[in-house]
């Protein structure tokens, strides 16, 4: 790899934790698109999932006295069925088509509350929350407003949903890393990302994560989700622009 490209992901690493720190998302799903640029899919499911296992578990370090722990335990049930399906189902997208299922996600941001009535809060729901995103996980790479669906509704605070929604996502990644990376290192591990750049990118995403924390803290609940929805669009049309010039270059 080439020691330009390795700096790219260091960077990013960084930047799109400090965006999840403010959020509790955002910052996957432009971390999943910049490394698309630059490593092949298979690999991308890889070092993105260690690069957010590592950001998503140290938020919810940080903010550890706000996380609903029950809700945790019956979304990692569910994120656990998911990845023994997927595992067997070997399903792996082109990178155009990666690119179409990211830029596709955001949309779920703006459905009316009022048509999709889940609460994160509520065991049953927890559990379809843990099988349907780390099921969108596993194919599209990402699933943060999938995710947010299902905290839309939840009384929580804005530092309750950061904090909850990083602890369930150390789950969805940690499948993720699992479906993909045993099968990828079983044939050599090709197009990760040597540890030199884990060994600098990991501390640089804590880092990050810290930094986003600290901005939270600035932000009003009305602004927390107005911001987050707007940030979430402009990626979505990045990314639906790529996937059609990838599709056009065939």
């Amino acid at each position: 790899m080439a020691i330009s490209t390795g700096v790219f992901i260091i960077v990013m690493s960084f930047l799109t934790a400090a965006l999840s720190g403010v959020f509790g998302m955002a910052g996957g799903l432009a971390l999943k698109g910049a490394l698309a640029l630059v490593l092949p899919v298979s690999a991308t499911f890889v070092a993105h999932g260690l690069l957010q296992l590592v950001a998503n578990a140290w938020r919810a370090i940080l903010h550890r006295k706000h996380v609903h722990w029950r809700i945790v335990g019956v979304y990692a049930l569910g994120a656990f069925i998911a990845a023994g399906v997927m595992y067997f189902i070997a399903l792996q997208p082109t990178k155009a088509t990666l690119y179409l299922l990211m830029g596709l996600v955001p949309g779920l941001v703006w459905l009316p509350q009022g048509w999709v009535k889940v609460d994160a809060s509520r065991p049953q729901q927890a559990f379809i929350c843990g099988l349907s995103v780390t099921g969108m996980n596993l194919t599209a790479g990402v699933a943060g407003p999938l995710l947010d669906v299902f905290f839309v509704r939840t009384s929580l605070t804005r530092h309750a949903i950061v904090a909850t929604k990083a602890a369930t996502q150390v789950f969805s990644h940690l499948m993720k890393i699992v479906v993909y990376g045993v099968p990828l290192f079983a044939a050599g591990g090709k197009g990760v990302p040597p540890m030199w750049v884990f060994a600098l990118a990991v501390p640089l995403s804590m880092l990050g994560t810290a930094v986003g924390g600290l901005l939270l803290d600035r932000l009003s609940d009305v602004n927390f989700k107005r911001y987050l929805r707007l940030i979430l669009t402009v990626i979505g049309a990045a990314y639906l622009f790529q996937a059609a010039r990838l599709y056009q270059q065939g």
